[in-house]
């Protein structure tokens, strides 16, 4: 349900937008992906741990940079950072909630290869 309704509210967004001439100015988009980002952090200061905090501000730190560039460079660099916050809502619970069973399924793994090793 909650990807139904982010799928209707960037389209709304997206239509409000394009009606009211905001996305006429080359700023938009990147100030866009910005806030958008800033979000990830927001919600990380309201509800995660410090760990988790750490872990959004570089994934938002990333976007904010792909801005900048797209804003300097080009707008594909945005049109991919669009996209790819799309594809990042799709697997943020299985990358950020998880992190820590991976890190911790690769220390086992790197154990295990290490106690093999020594044999």
């Amino acid at each position: 349900m909650e990807y139904f309704i982010g799928v209707i509210l960037s389209l709304s967004v997206a239509g409000l937008d394009y009606l009211a001439g905001f996305d006429r100015e080359r700023v938009f988009y990147p100030t866009l992906l910005i806030v958008i980002a800033s979000y990830y952090v927001l919600f990380a200061v309201m509800g995660a741990s410090r760990h988790t905090l750490g872990i959004e501000i570089v994934v938002a730190s990333a976007f904010l940079l792909i801005a900048i560039l797209g804003f300097k460079r080009s707008s594909w660099f945005v049109v991919a950072a669009l996209l790819g916050h799309g594809i990042f809502d799709f697997v943020h619970h299985l990358l950020i909630d998880n992190l820590g069973g991976f890190l911790a399924l690769r220390l086992l793994t790197r154990a295990a290869r290490l106690s093999v090793r020594a044999l």
